[in-house]
Parts: structure tokens; C-alpha cells; sequence
């Protein structure tokens, strides 16, 4: 057992029927940083998730949470973690402090604790100012950042939180992360997050990144940027069709990721960025800007899932 790692996964499994939803996941996440599981629906995230939480049995392999056996000791596991399952299940009709004695409650956290504990989670979650507020009645963001608050009651080792964000607007999605990285700087934290959202790698301290229950790469997202040995560039152009179009038939150019009414060229190191310019201009196109950036989350991520094919492919 390595104390220094709050989860660790190994060769885990999990089938429905003819499907592998968790296959052979083995993976190490860090005591006190956020780990960051991401991947596209149907990557085998909350399979993921439920497994480490107790929630579901494995078929094969192992993980261990807090330092227990998940398999073996789950009631030592339940005492050491939150959990945030995808969907608001907290009680509707009570209010949001009502919501947190229950946890409190339920967790056994001493009375003379809960006066300032309740306070402070409720400064924490900015919620102060709707307490009183039936559940039901809350805004989505807020439904997530009460459902934190009460992950938090019993001031769990670890965090499991299974894609918290996902239908969210994108204010609560930030200020649900500014709660995230305050509990892991201020209280030690390890959080365990999985979430659909490359773009939120970047606020995480190691990512691993799953495709049909399957690891594809792991480390900080530095680490699995500088893993591209291409460049990317940012295009905007207009009509961006036709661009487009012309441009994947430039040789060098690997991929192209369509961000908005932007594109990210994925090409080799010797491609010279003129060559892009001339290509756009013989397709009649307008360039706006041509940049070197440094590649996104998606951008890897996909890089990744090209790689894994080819190699698939190769007999």
C-alpha cells in the first residue's frame, strides 16, 4: 500500500452483460490534489466511481480508498469519503440547512460541532443567503453546491464527485471549482472528480483520460500536452467550409477540431505556417488569424484516440 496515494486502482473490471464498462482500469490518484477523469458518455466514468464508492461490485482487480480494501473493507471506506452522485438526490421539500443537519445526522457529527461547521460550509458554498430555501426551489448550480456542502459535512479524507458540472452554466460551473480547489488547499483533500469537459482538465492536477473503460494516458495536463509530438495551430477563416475542406488535403495536416468558428490544425513539426496561408487563399478563403497554440485537452484527447486506432489497425 502506498500511503502517498489516496486511490489506487488495479486491473479493475466491471461488465453488463456483453458490456466492458470498467476494463482493466489501473491508475494511482495522489493524497490531497484533484484527479481528473475524463472522457466522452459511455467512457466507463461512473461505472468508475460507484466501484470506488461501494455502489457496485467488481468483477475482477482491485482498489483501495483512504488506504481499505474497497471490496473487503466498505464500511472504512464509507466513513473516509463524500460522495456527489450525477444527479441532485438530496431531499427537495427540506430546506438547504435542513438538508445539511440531516447529513450531519446521518454521519454522527458531534452537536458541538455543528454551529460553526454548518456556517462554514455555507460561507464556503455561497449559500448563505438562500438556508432557508427549499431544495426544490434552487437553481441547478446551487442544487450541485448544496449537494457538496453535505458531501462535506463529516469532513470526508476523499471527494468522489461523478461529473458535478454537467448541465450547470458556466459561472456555478467556476465558482464550483474555486469550492473544489478551497478544500483540497485549505483541508487536505484528495477529490476524485470525473467530468465530459476537456476544458476542465486544466483545473485539475493529474488527469486521466478513459475511453471505453480503458485508460488512454495519464499525468498533469502538461504532461499530456507535451505529449503531441505534432504542432497545433488556431484558424480563423472565412467561409470556413471550404477552408476546411482544402485544408485536409494539405500534406502535414493530421487532423483537423472545429472550436467554435475557429479550427486546430494538427500538423507536423516541419509544416511551414505559409504553406497553411497559400492553401487557404488558392481555396478562396479569407484568412483572419493564424496562430501556434498549445494544445487543448480535446485536442489530445483525440490525438490519442487516432493513435490507439491506428495501432488497433496494424496486424
Amino acid at each position: 500500500m502506498d500511503t502517498s496515494m489516496a486511490i489506487e486502482i488495479n486491473n479493475l473490471q466491471r461488465t453488463f452483460g456483453t458490456i466492458r464498462a470498467v476494463d482493466g482500469l489501473t491508475l494511482n490518484a495522489p493524497s490531497g490534489r484533484i484527479y481528473g477523469l475524463i472522457g466522452p458518455d459511455g467512457a466507463g466514468k461512473t461505472t468508475t466511481i460507484r466501484l470506488l464508492c461501494g455502489a457496485l461490485h467488481a468483477d475482477g482487480g482491485s482498489a483501495r480508498v483512504a488506504g481499505y480494501d474497497v471490496a473487503r473493507e466498505p464500511e472504512e471506506v464509507r466513513r473516509r469519503i463524500g460522495y456527489v452522485a450525477q444527479r441532485f438526490s438530496l431531499y427537495g421539500d427540506l430546506t438547504v440547512r435542513e438538508n445539511m443537519l440531516f447529513f450531519a445526522d446521518a454521519y454522527r457529527v458531534p452537536a458541538a460541532e455543528r454551529p460553526d461547521l454548518l456556517a462554514r460550509l455555507l460561507h464556503f458554498s455561497r449559500l448563505s443567503d438562500f438556508q432557508h430555501r427549499r431544495a426544490e426551489a434552487l437553481s441547478g448550480g446551487m442544487k450541485q453546491k448544496l449537494a457538496l456542502a453535505c458531501a462535506l459535512i463529516h469532513r470526508p479524507q476523499v471527494l468522489l464527485l461523478d461529473e458535478p458540472t454537467t448541465g450547470v452554466d458556466p459561472v456555478s460551473r467556476r465558482e464550483f471549482w474555486q469550492i473544489l480547489r478551497q478544500a483540497v488547499i485549505h483541508d487536505g483533500m484528495t477529490v476524485f472528480v470525473s467530468t465530459p469537459y476537456m476544458d476542465e482538465a486544466e483545473r485539475c492536477h493529474f488527469v486521466g483520460l478513459i475511453r471505453n473503460g480503458r485508460l488512454l494516458a495519464h499525468g498533469t495536463p502538461r504532461e499530456l500536452q507535451h505529449m503531441m509530438p505534432e504542432r497545433v495551430f488556431e484558424v480563423r477563416v472565412s467561409p470556413r467550409t471550404s477552408a476546411e475542406h482544402a485544408l485536409r488535403k494539405l500534406a502535414g495536416i493530421h487532423d483537423i477540431q472545429v472550436f467554435g468558428d475557429r479550427l486546430h490544425l494538427i500538423a507536423d513539426i516541419q509544416l511551414d505556417p505559409a504553406s497553411i496561408s497559400s492553401c487557404i487563399s488558392a481555396a478562396g478563403a479569407e484568412l483572419h488569424t493564424l496562430r501556434r497554440v498549445v494544445p487543448s485537452m480535446e485536442d489530445v484527447y483525440m490525438q490519442l484516440l487516432q493513435t490507439h486506432a491506428e495501432q488497433r489497425a496494424t496486424p
